[in-house]
């Protein structure tokens, strides 16, 4: 964006975009898999490796295959070295934890998707272990550590500002599936700790969180075909997809959500149980949906998540009022194209990595800014001074005095903005962005009214009907307080503009005010005004691809 003499002032809102390491989704995790496969070869095992791959992966595979119903896979034991993992990728809160594990004799793990993370060269959004030791004992090991969770019970064990989840392989396995618990054969030549995980990996819900990495023998065990499942790009369950998403229907979102942060695809049978069992994910406790929710928009991958809710029909029973804009859109479940939903989130994924999430109320705005516009659509530099303001706290003057300056031109390709007018008197463009506030802020009670959202898909009756609202009413007054300045139109008295363009990440997971407030106006600005678009994509109409 180009904003001619304003000077530093402007400089703060307008450093647009992060370099591209703060983007991982950007860049494939590797440039090719033909490293994987070389992973297979014995030259790539190290000793201890090699002896482990013979006496397990070797000797067990044939017997495993068809266990119960099962599809196990030959069992790989593979060198992390090989695989590109060092322990200093591991977070240093973490190391902490698994050091003073195995200070006291126990066996610790890495498991899950960190592990498969690490092997994609990515950062993973946390690290989960899993030693020998009984939860009382993790609890004794740690000053600061306390058990939670009542049907799948942990430790919290607390270092610096930190959470690092510790489970036991004693209460992993009496919490397992009852369809796994059902697998009464143990594997021949299977010696007692390899069942140990090898049990402990079938409880997972895909096969490429199923892997293990023991950073002490520097040995990672997939029993699963994880392995083979990255190489593919595949998200497949573990056990048969529907008893696993009946077992527990959050993995259903849970799946949306690894193969929109991972961009995989899902196997067939995964693709067709999450359409058939989708209703399903409305039984879940609304606490559940929000985290799950969060996971897929606050961590870098919102665009993607989205296009699979709408995709394999969930969108309408989780976000019936964006799912109705979709529809209202012509947008089909396979479209590839872009609306003006879609780029705000892809903006906002710009700025956020697994590693640096943002508040759940930054969605949230998000998403009540966009569905005011759909109501009633603005003058672009009406939601230009809208988003200054919310910035600035309120200070309409200065917003407009900016705003007045953009020289870029608007993106013209969304319905949600009319035709740029000439504001003569600050006035009645102040007056036009107090209405709008008002407008958004509607929106975001209408997505908290059980009454509105039901009433969202009406005019599409071969969608089913939500009335589904997830988001409590403390979190809707948190959003609530972003956008209150600029509806009191006064500037808010105490409040401190952020400075810089720098944005503090600990502060934004934490829901700082100042910062959702910079983070929120950037992402605005860079859907109304694109930085580096040519002329001819600013006015050619936004079409969908089949």
């Amino acid at each position: 964006m180009t904003l001619s003499g304003i000077g530093a002032a402007s400089k703060i809102l307008f450093t647009l975009r992060p370099p591209l390491l703060f983007c991982p989704r950007l860049a494939r995790p590797w440039s090719s898999f033909g490293v994987l496969e070389a992973l297979s070869q014995p030259e790539f095992l190290d000793g201890h490796a090699q002896r482990a791959q013979a006496s397990s992966s070797v000797s067990t595979s044939s017997s495993l295959n068809g266990v119960e119903g099962l599809k196990v896979s030959t069992w790989k034991v593979m060198s992390s070295k090989a695989l590109g993992i060092k322990k200093s990728m591991i977070a240093k809160q973490t190391r902490s934890a698994i050091n003073e594990l195995r200070r006291r004799g126990y066996d610790v793990y890495l498991v899950g998707g960190c592990v498969r993370d690490l092997i994609m060269r990515r950062v993973p959004k946390d690290f989960d272990i899993i030693t020998t030791a009984n939860l009382l004992e993790v609890e004794r090991a740690f000053s600061r550590c306390a058990i939670v969770g009542k049907r799948f019970p942990i430790c919290h064990v607390y270092i610096d500002d930190y959470i690092v989840e510790v489970s036991s392989f004693s209460t992993s396995g009496s919490n397992s599936s009852s369809y796994v618990r059902y697998i009464s054969r143990t594997p021949p030549d299977c010696d007692e700790i390899d069942c140990i995980r090898w049990r402990n990996c079938l409880g997972r819900d895909f096969t490429i969180n199923g892997l293990m990495f023991d950073p002490y023998s520097q040995l990672v065990y997939d029993y699963l075909g994880g392995m083979e499942d990255i190489k593919k790009a595949k998200v497949r369950t573990v056990i048969p997809a529907r008893i696993s998403f009946q077992e527990d229907c959050a993995r259903i979102l849970r799946a949306i959500r690894i193969a929109a942060r991972l961009e995989f695809r899902f196997t067939r049978e995964t693709a067709q149980c999450i359409k058939e069992l989708a209703t399903l994910v409305v039984r879940l406790d609304k606490g559940r949906i929000l985290m799950e929710m969060n996971y897929m928009l606050s961590y870098g991958s919102a665009e993607a998540s989205l296009r699979l809710l709408w995709k394999f029909g969930l969108l309408e029973l989780l976000l019936p009022i964006q799912a109705a804009y979709f529809v209202s859109q012509g947008f089909r479940r396979r479209d590839t194209g872009n609306n003006m939903l879609l780029d705000l989130l892809s903006n906002l994924d710009i700025l956020l990595a697994p590693d640096r999430p943002c508040h759940n109320s930054l969605w949230i705005a998000l998403l009540a800014f966009h569905e005011a516009l759909v109501c009633i659509p603005r003058d672009p530099l009406v939601v230009a001074t809208f988003g200054l303001s919310v910035h600035n706290g309120g200070d309409m003057l200065k917003a407009s005095n900016i705003a007045r300056r953009i020289t870029n031109p608007h993106n013209q390709k969304f319905s949600e903005l009319l035709e740029a007018h000439v504001w003569d008197e600050d006035n009645g463009l102040i007056n036009e962005v107090v209405d709008f506030a008002s407008s958004v802020i509607s929106a975001l009670r209408s997505m908290t009214d059980e009454c509105f959202v039901s009433q969202a898909m009406a005019r599409y009756p071969q969608a089913p009907m939500s009335d589904l609202v997830f988001i409590p009413l403390h979190l809707s007054l948190r959003v609530l307080r972003i956008f209150d300045c600029v509806n009191h139109r006064d500037m808010e008295k105490g409040f401190v503009p952020k400075q810089g363009s720098k944005i503090n990440y600990y502060r934004l997971a934490n829901g700082d005010l100042a910062e959702l407030r910079h983070v929120f106006a950037r992402v605005v600005f860079d859907t109304i005004y694109p930085p580096k678009i040519d002329e001819q994509d600013l006015n050619s109409p936004r079409t969908s691809g089949s």
